[in-house]
């Protein structure tokens, strides 16, 4: 079922690319199973990622998403969507790398900041447009090292996942 030796397929990119309506579409259509690293973050520390931030920072929230991501990464016939931080990390990166294939999602900050609106669920998002492209900017080079990039900024849902899964299938 898995093309090559990649057992997974590893959806990153910035908040509001898409990775998860992607991740969804992609696993059902392969039959593969879904995991969203942000889920399983808020089931185990049983709070949000924003009350996360809140009570603990960003370094606390960083080191329990890196163990979750290594731990997903190490799973079989997945779909992952890692949150937009999470391959920043080279250990997550590597375990993700080395198990799975890794898409990033890009897209227009315009069109990101339509998509995300004012969520107060999204610690790094303060509605701020600047604020915003400065941490794209800061992870662009990031971004831009992983092998299979998707703009998914004109594409419906469905045709990310088509290309998601042409991508895996060759």
């Amino acid at each position: 079922m898995t093309p090559g030796n990649k057992r997974n397929i590893a959806l990153w990119g910035f908040m509001g690319t898409g990775k998860t309506t992607a991740g969804r579409l992609v696993a059902a259509r392969l039959g593969l199973a879904f995991v969203d690293t942000d889920v399983v973050i808020e089931a185990r520390a049983g709070r949000t990622i924003a009350d996360i931030f809140a009570q603990e920072g960003e370094p606390a929230f960083r080191a329990l998403e890196a163990a979750i991501c290594q731990e997903v990464a190490a799973g079989r016939e997945q779909v992952i969507a890692a949150g937009g931080g999470a391959l920043l990390d080279p250990a997550v990166h590597d375990a993700l790398a080395a198990s799975s294939l890794l898409v990033n999602l890009t897209c227009d900050l315009d069109e990101i900041l339509r998509r995300v609106g004012d969520d107060p669920a999204r610690p790094l998002f303060a509605g701020e447009r600047a604020r915003l492209a400065r941490l794209l900017a800061d992870r662009a080079a990031h971004y831009a090292r992983v092998p299979h990039q998707i703009d998914t900024t004109h594409l419906a849902p469905h045709d990310v996942a088509e290309e998601i899964i042409r991508l895996w299938q060759s």
